[in-house]
């Protein structure tokens, strides 16, 4: 089975129950007969990881050797880099207001329209800019430290988090 072709979309929306939310979200997938991945942008780095994990989840779910027994957890996993389900699954929805990328994989039509109920939908060209204190909350959680950025350079930080994403293959 090839890598799946996923349609990603930026989003804001409010959470009251994530049980609730999450609820929604399957009925739609389902309906639609596809995977929805909701993923918290403020814990990324940008779209290339929310690519990468995605990358990532797919491969080792169309090879039989998952670490989740969903694509959507797997999809979180990767993208935490890391095997503990519960630390990945604060890099899905939390209460309150949420700034997401919604992964939808394969991609089908209606879902779009569908979350439009649930969620709005943002520019997609804005700026992936990763600010200082996102930058130190990133490098803290993936264990980046100040010798590593050292060498290879402010600029790629972006590709620093991307190899822990790639590393969880690794420590498998």
């Amino acid at each position: 089975m090839a890598e799946a072709a996923c349609d990603i979309y930026p989003a804001i929306f409010t959470v009251d129950e994530n049980v609730v939310f999450l609820r929604k979200v399957r009925r739609i997938a389902g309906i639609c007969g596809t995977h929805i991945i909701l993923f918290d942008a403020d814990r990324l780095a940008g779209r290339d990881h929310v690519e990468a994990a995605l990358r990532h989840a797919w491969r080792s779910w169309t090879r039989g050797e998952p670490i989740a027994n969903s694509i959507e957890m797997e999809a979180l996993l990767y993208a935490a880099g890391t095997r503990q389900c519960q630390v990945a699954a604060s890099f899905g929805i939390h209460p309150g207001e949420n700034r997401a990328y919604i992964a939808v994989c394969p991609p089908a039509p209606g879902v779009r329209d569908r979350l439009a109920d649930l969620v709005t939908f943002v520019d997609e060209d804005r700026e992936e800019t990763i600010d200082p204190a996102k930058r130190a909350r990133l490098a803290d959680f993936f264990g980046i430290t100040p010798e590593e950025v050292a060498v290879v350079g402010e600029a790629r930080f972006r590709d620093l988090v991307l190899e822990r994403v790639a590393l969880l293959d690794v420590y498998r």
